[in-house]
């Protein structure tokens, strides 16, 4: 296999893997959390979404959380947005750069969003166009590309097709997502292959649960396509609501311990990753199933 010298990892800890946690953690316990990520290293860090607070309760407070952090040059700091609104509450609270989410699949972008894959994309276009003329960077979520918990297995040639549509609106990277941790190693050149026909293996992005125990298995299929960016949670915090049982996101410590092994670097400091999951794991009230968190005590 080949490696990349360098690999880029999205920490998306503070927004996908707080999102739908039962207790509800203080905003400056929050702060605190992407504060020691950033110490940590992290590239980028998804800090909060600037949505509803009627349907994620636990980012109400995003505005405060963005607003509150300290940042480090060398990272970025970005933030999930649903539409204009959302958007436009990002930059106020002094967003460069934001995310949007799309899916491949036309029941769960109706049960996640209650939009259609062509209204969302519509919807996106319009965020795109004023992210771009505000000078902000967006990034894309394509979720269930490797399989729906309504549908089953979705089209490679779809996931390419929406893929497309992203990065043609704007987007400087899509983040195509294995929404429920359904995906194996064999899934993923398939995939690969049919979204780099239409978009360049460098604004190809991975987001990889680990419901099955296939998530580091599929960062190393993909490493050897070319694809140098993933998505990781620390501590593995994190989990679709629709995939009961999900041990949630890739774990970023698991992520740099392979990545580390394989001399391929991140810029991340493995024990700072585990001290803030640390921290979190107190808040959350509950272990967090990192793989290489449980082994070091």
């Amino acid at each position: 296999m080949v490696f990349p010298p360098r690999v880029s990892v999205v920490e998306v800890g503070p927004r996908d893997g707080l999102q739908n946690e039962p207790a509800r953690i203080a905003t400056a316990d929050k702060i605190a959390y992407v504060n020691a990520l950033s110490r940590g290293g992290a590239p980028v860090i998804e800090v909060t979404a600037f949505v509803s607070p009627k349907w994620i309760p636990q980012l109400a407070d995003a505005d405060d959380v963005y607003r509150g952090i300290t940042r480090r040059e060398g990272t970025r700091y970005t933030a999930l947005v649903p539409n204009l609104a959302g958007l436009s509450r990002a930059e106020t609270a002094g967003a460069t750069e934001v995310a949007i989410f799309a899916s491949a699949s036309e029941t769960f972008s109706r049960r996640n969003i209650n939009q259609s894959i062509e209204e969302s994309l519509e919807t996106y276009r319009g965020v795109c166009a004023r992210a771009r003329e505000n000078g902000m960077r967006v990034r894309a979520y394509l979720s269930t590309a490797f399989g729906c918990p309504f549908e089953g297995d979705v089209p490679a040639a779809r996931v390419a097709t929406i893929a497309d549509a992203l990065i043609a609106m704007g987007a400087f990277e899509v983040a195509v997502s294995d929404t429920i941790g359904s995906a194996h190693p064999g899934q993923v050149p398939r995939i690969i292959e049919a979204v780099g026909a239409h978009v360049p293996v460098n604004r190809i992005a991975l987001h990889f649960h680990d419901t099955r125990g296939t998530a580091l298995a599929n960062v190393l299929a993909a490493l050897d396509l070319g694809v140098t960016t993933f998505d990781a949670s620390a501590g593995g915090l994190g989990g679709c609501p629709y995939a009961p049982g999900a041990a949630g996101n890739l774990a970023t410590e698991d992520l740099i311990y392979m990545l580390d092994g394989l001399g391929v670097e991140t810029g991340i400091t493995l024990e700072a990753v585990v001290e803030a999951s640390r921290f979190m794991e107190s808040r959350v009230g509950h272990a967090l199933p990192s793989r290489y968190l449980q082994a070091v005590g």
